[in-house]
């Protein structure tokens, strides 16, 4: 596991650099992982838009920024995602303002389809769901937790939907698109400040 995390650290990129290279893809007319269509595509200029949105009006509480700066180790937040992926665009605009807030957290984005073997290790129930959290000591290169695909309100949010019709489907998607517009990220935010204190 360890030289599995090293190697898809050195892969790993900024998320100003994961931001740039997004920006770059679309211009070609592309988004990230295996499989490029136009649906695909379409996610990932609409998701271009809503990361720019949250970088500029996601502000973290009081209470999460001093747990945020309590952090005394150096660790590695390794996110796996796809720039196709709704969760994934509300989801690591909160996170980066946990690192913006103390430099011992390393924020690193990497992809789904190119690091498969890392990502068979943080399965949810059995699926490859992003974007999934990875938080590393960086001393000792160890997996000290996870997260994700999502907020535990946001996933007791499907999984209703799930038992009341069966499935989940494109109406269910965008309500929870609705959803993550009204909570504004606070939902994230409270379930990482939940597992800080066992970084420090």
């Amino acid at each position: 596991m360890k030289e599995l995390i090293q190697n898809s650290i050195k892969k790993a990129k900024s998320y100003i650099e994961y931001k740039k290279l997004i920006s770059d893809l679309i211009k070609e007319g592309k988004s990230t992982g295996i499989n490029q269509n136009d649906e695909l595509l379409n996610y990932t200029k609409l998701n271009e838009k809503r990361m720019k949105r949250l970088d500029k009006k996601t502000k973290l509480s009081e209470t999460a920024i001093l747990k945020s700066q309590k952090i005394e180790k150096n660790f590695t937040w390794l996110i796996l995602t796809e720039s196709w992926c709704g969760d994934a665009a509300h989801t690591l605009p909160v996170l980066n303002k946990f690192a913006e807030a103390n430099s011992k957290i390393d924020l690193k984005v990497v992809f789904r389809d190119e690091n498969d073997d890392l990502m068979n290790q943080f399965l949810t129930h059995g699926s490859k769901s992003i974007p999934k959290l990875i938080v590393i000591d960086k001393k000792s290169n160890t997996v000290v937790n996870s997260w994700g695909p999502r907020s535990k309100k946001a996933t007791n949010l499907l999984n209703e939907y799930k038992e009341k019709n069966g499935k989940i489907d494109t109406h269910i998607k965008k309500e929870l698109q609705y959803w993550y517009n009204n909570d504004k990220g606070k939902s994230i935010e409270n379930d990482i400040v939940e597992f800080l204190d066992i970084m420090r």
